[in-house]
């Protein structure tokens, strides 16, 4: 005997046939190897209005109420807790995959994978909060006309770092052309870390003076840049310095993922940097390092960091690490 299980097509052909022969409900269900009641049910409320039961018929009243006994985002906007608890994680830049991994480590009772937060997000039952999401690029964005990059004396190239330490890797973001602040980012790789410092130019100098600035504050044993003229002094930087090929962005690659997802959240390209104070940048790489990350096992880089005793002073002054 079936044991809940849905009647399908060829259950109800035999249905219509054992009824045109004159069979009983009970011994239908003895043939199909259903209970007697679902037989009865089956019958009863998807015959035609005339009286006659018709598998065709059957068949298309079962999809049509299949169909409407499941909508879009059902599981969070019948769960009004589990709905309040996402909505506040989205209003504070959590993603789906954030959200969502974050409850499976918590082992959350009432809980749904990512997919169902998109799907909730773009039905219309979520839409509205769907503006809290980051919104991604489709299409790679082709380099045209690449710019001939000046050769850093003395540099050494990232196949010569050594496979073990703390690496981390660094790069800066600018203004408009006719402006020439910028913003110096150092990220540590495997902790997905960021700390970040407004610089008033790109001249070597500046930056020299803006890394050492960072890097005081966190122990790290390599960093790697790309070749850009304002990393001419990286000698005196104060840690082993490392360069990508020239043209080779990808050789950096979280540190370049990470200027772009400060720019798709926060600072979108042609921001006059001149408007976005250091306390700014601290907000935004507070949020950044506070994401629970899939990468880390759904944990932050500033629980990492501090667990592996990376950041020096947690009590920053200086601010450049985001306080917890």
């Amino acid at each position: 005997m079936k044991i809940y299980e849905h009647l399908d097509q060829h259950d109800r052909d035999r249905i219509q046939v054992l009824l045109d022969s004159g069979t009983k409900q009970i011994d239908i269900a003895k043939v199909i190897g259903a209970h007697k009641g679902t037989i009865s049910r089956e019958i009863a409320n998807r015959k035609r209005m005339n009286g006659r039961y018709e598998a065709s018929t059957a068949e298309h009243k079962a999809r049509i109420k299949r169909g409407n006994s499941k909508y879009q985002g059902m599981k969070i906007e019948g769960n009004p807790g589990l709905k309040k608890t996402i909505i506040e994680q989205l209003m504070e830049n959590r993603s789906p995959d954030e959200i969502a991994g974050r409850m499976r480590k918590k082992k959350i009772k009432s809980r749904v994978n990512k997919d169902a937060i998109y799907k909730w997000l773009y039905s219309t039952y979520g839409e509205r909060y769907s503006k809290y999401l980051c919104t991604r690029r489709k299409k790679k964005k082709q380099q045209k006309n690449l710019p001939q990059r000046e050769m850093i004396p003395n540099r050494i190239s990232i196949f010569e770092r050594p496979k073990r330490g703390i690496h981390a890797e660094g790069d800066t973001f600018l203004s408009p052309r006719e402006i020439r602040d910028a913003v110096a980012l150092i990220g540590i790789k495997k902790e997905k870390h960021l700390l970040g410092l407004r610089i008033p130019n790109l001249k070597p100098d500046t930056m020299k003076e803006a890394v050492q600035e960072i890097i005081s504050e966190v122990k790290i044993d390599t960093l790697t840049f790309d070749n850009g003229g304002e990393n001419r002094y990286h000698e005196k930087f104060g840690v082993d310095t490392y360069f990508c090929d020239p043209h080779s962005p990808w050789q950096k690659g979280f540190i370049e993922s990470s200027i772009g997802l400060i720019r798709r959240w926060f600072i979108p390209k042609g921001t006059d940097l001149r408007d976005v104070s250091q306390e700014k940048l601290d907000s935004y790489l507070k949020i950044l390092n506070n994401k629970y990350r899939k990468s880390l096992r759904y944990q932050s880089s500033m629980e990492l960091m501090i667990k592996r005793g990376i950041i020096k002073n947690i009590s920053n002054k200086v601010a450049l690490h985001p306080r917890i």
